[in-house]
């Protein structure tokens, strides 16, 4: 369907030279850290995404999430609903653990990364893909009630009807700073972090709103120093050999 959001984000960023929209980022990102065959546990994995069948791509990818929505994932080798905090697999299982979009709902952050941190290989990486805390579309997320996203974050992306409500969120994993500090503490070792603003999104539901939120990402995409207000953050911890 040509829609002008359609035809704004193809002039504006697509014909671009060199590119790449966030997800394409993060699966380059994915295939240059994860071994090529190896078992990968794919964290919030729900049903059949763009991002699981990508992960099938490069190793044998069993899935693990809190609704039993995984059960109808397509690209997995093996889905579990996760009860609780403890992952139901063996110490030093998996050759990666990978997430996108998931650990901003994350209440528990330690005991997360303490169990990431178990299941994985020493030498082994966890990727995950989150939305930056400091970005405006999260500050007000983490300033308003969990209803007012469901009534406004669909609709601003211009998303179907039909869509998924979005999840609560609490973003306890969501700064560098928290990155940063909750990783050492989990024993991890920072291998990536990069923060990147790509097309608006949230700018989908009129011409004015999404020519406004262009001109932010034109802006802290102009200089490293305005990198820690672009809208997500693509991490890599690697468990110490």
């Amino acid at each position: 369907m040509d829609t002008w959001q359609h035809r704004y984000v193809q002039r504006f960023y697509r014909d671009r030279p060199g590119w790449i929209d966030g997800t394409e980022q993060f699966w380059r990102l994915c295939k240059a850290k994860i071994p090529a065959g190896g078992k990968i546990l794919e964290i919030g994995a729900g049903p059949t995404n763009r991002t699981s069948r990508f992960l099938a791509t490069i190793g044998e990818v069993h899935g693990i999430d809190p609704s039993a929505e995984v059960k109808e994932n397509d690209a997995l080798a093996s889905a579990t609903v996760l009860e609780g905090d403890q992952f139901p697999f063996e110490d030093a299982t998996f050759d990666a653990c990978v997430s996108d979009f998931v650990v901003e709902h994350v209440a528990n952050p330690e005991a997360h990364l303490a169990e990431v941190r178990r299941v994985l290989k020493p030498g082994a990486p966890y990727l995950f893909r989150t939305p930056n805390r400091f970005h405006y579309v999260f500050l007000v997320a983490a300033a308003t009630p969990h209803w007012f996203h469901k009534l406004v974050a669909n609709p601003l992306r211009n998303l179907p009807n039909e869509s998924h409500d979005p999840y609560p969120t609490v973003y306890r994993i969501n700064s560098r700073g928290a990155v940063q500090r909750l990783a050492r503490t989990a024993g991890f070792d920072l291998d990536t972090l990069e923060l990147i603003e790509k097309e608006p999104s949230y700018g989908m539901a009129a011409r004015p709103l999404f020519l406004a939120f262009m001109a932010y990402e034109r802006l802290v995409n102009s200089t490293e120093a305005l990198a820690p207000l672009r809208a997500s953050m693509l991490c890599v911890l690697r468990r110490p050999v």
